[in-house]
């Protein structure tokens, strides 16, 4: 078997291509596009190509069929609309960097002598749009949820949109609905919470002229308004239980019956529909159909809460605010790093409708040019240590973070020594911060240390450290 690696950063072809021969390929570098087409000409069995490289973009040359076996997408990329290209142009799988190893290690096993399908992009051939969502995001949740939208996306198939209030399920059917072959058809939302459960039926399959008081005229209902497009039901967990069974029906049929009428009509709809509620409970109490849950829960997608992607927080928040920067058209101000460690900690019960909120208030009301940690606890509306919905990050968590921001910040190296190099760094430090706390009286610093006075005198020397600094 032999793998081809085109990516013009020399680290990430060492580190795959040590993967891949652990794994039993013979493995071919290239750093550009004419590289590796020279070197294809012998056949490869898998090929791993960069999205851009100093001499084309590697999207495009998997679209123009320039590799015939299957094609692993590696892209710095974090969005939803990126993922769901990688898959219209025929990818076997789309990689995120920093990728996971034992991932590529999966990949490399999953490789079969075919050749990748191209009907997908050639059904499609619709131009490159520009990437305006907020639905991005480099956590495993995230790119899991991605890889399933990239590739239902350009499929008719009902999709179920799970997720707390605020983390973007109208996003994600808009996304689904841009990125389908429906595209160029009608985009219809309705939150079914937000309609009187009497008019919610004659709202979504219409009714004839006097089939009730008010009636004066016939008119078409969201299904037939939507024929041929996509039709999104959001909050459906709260649809009455007596709609719930035409609803099934359409979804059984294809056929909406206005009300007033006895004729059926056939209507092409692509269904999307969410819900923050737990809809398997609901069934349990009797509120909800379970044969309507089967029907809708064809591709379950679920949004994690912002909590539980803290990660992601800061590369939402850069986007948030250059966003409402734009919108107001003024300079963005720089988010300083206390600033965003205080966005991280927050639990934001509101999700990413809370965050968007507070970043366009910090647009709005940061005196300079920078956001610091009081602007977001100004705007956050408490202190910056207490305050509803936030909660205190213990010391273990923020260990955690930092040297995970430390080992992203290493990139591909080979990480070694790592032991002796984090303690020259923590080290020195504690030991500033308890002289700091003691006036600079090493007698005490030992005693708060638990260490020998010998000892923290060394340490002293050792780091170049002055006690006379921190005297009073």
């Amino acid at each position: 078997m032999r793998a081809l690696i085109v990516d013009d950063d020399e680290g990430i072809r060492w580190v795959l291509a040590r993967v891949l021969k652990e794994e039993g390929f013979d493995v071919l570098e290239a750093g550009t596009l004419a590289d590796a087409k020279l070197l294809q000409k012998d056949g490869v069995d898998l090929v791993f190509l960069d999205v851009f490289l100093p001499d084309g973009n590697g999207m495009n040359a998997l679209s123009e069929g320039m590799f015939s076996a299957p094609v692993i997408m590696l892209t710095a990329e974090t969005t939803f609309g990126h993922a769901a290209e990688a898959y219209r142009e025929g990818a076997m799988e789309y990689l995120p960097k920093p990728f996971d190893l034992d991932e590529v290690r999966a990949l490399a096993q999953r490789v079969q002598p075919v050749k990748p399908s191209k009907q997908t992009h050639q059904a499609v051939q619709e131009e490159k749009e520009p990437q305006s969502s907020i639905i991005i995001g480099r956590s495993e949740a995230m790119q899991n949820m991605f890889r399933t939208l990239g590739r239902v996306a350009t499929s008719d198939l009902t999709v179920l949109i799970t997720g707390e209030s605020g983390t973007g399920k109208e996003l994600v059917a808009q996304e689904l609905h841009r990125l389908s072959l429906r595209k160029k058809e009608i985009f219809i939302a309705i939150n079914t919470a937000a309609i009187p459960s009497e008019l919610l039926e004659a709202e979504l399959f219409g009714h004839e002229k006097g089939s009730f008081t008010g009636a004066n005229k016939a008119r078409e209902g969201l299904f037939e308004q939507a024929d041929g497009g996509t039709l999104f039901l959001d909050e459906i967990g709260d649809m009455p239980m007596a709609l719930q069974s035409k609803m099934l029906r359409v979804l059984e049929t294809g056929m909406v019956q206005r009300i007033g009428s006895n004729q059926e009509k056939s209507v092409n709809v692509r269904l999307l529909a969410a819900t923050h509620q737990h809809l398997q409970q609901k069934i349990k109490e009797g509120l909800f159909r379970e044969d309507l849950y089967y029907r809708l829960n064809v591709i379950p997608v679920h949004i994690p809460p912002l909590r539980d992607r803290r990660d992601d927080i800061p590369e939402l928040a850069e986007f948030l605010l250059q966003q409402a920067a734009d919108d107001l058209s003024m300079v963005a101000p720089i988010l300083l790093d206390d600033a965003v460690g205080l966005l991280q900690r927050y639990d934001w019960h509101g999700n990413i409708r809370e965050l968007k909120n507070v970043m366009r208030r910090l647009a709005v009301l940061t005196p300079g040019a920078s956001i610091t940690l009081s602007d977001v606890a100004l705007a956050l509306g408490h202190d910056g240590a207490h305050g509803t919905g936030h909660k205190l990050e213990t010391l273990d968590e923020a260990v955690v973070r930092c040297l995970r921001t430390y080992m992203d910040q290493l990139g591909y190296a080979e990480a070694t020594d790592m032991h002796r190099n984090l303690l020259a760094m923590v080290e020195p430090a504690l030991l500033r911060l308890i002289l700091e706390k003691c006036g600079g009286n090493q007698l005490k610093a030992s005693d708060m240390l638990g260490l020998n006075r010998n000892t923290v005198r060394k340490l002293i020397r050792q780091y170049d450290i002055d006690p006379a600094y921190f005297k009073p």
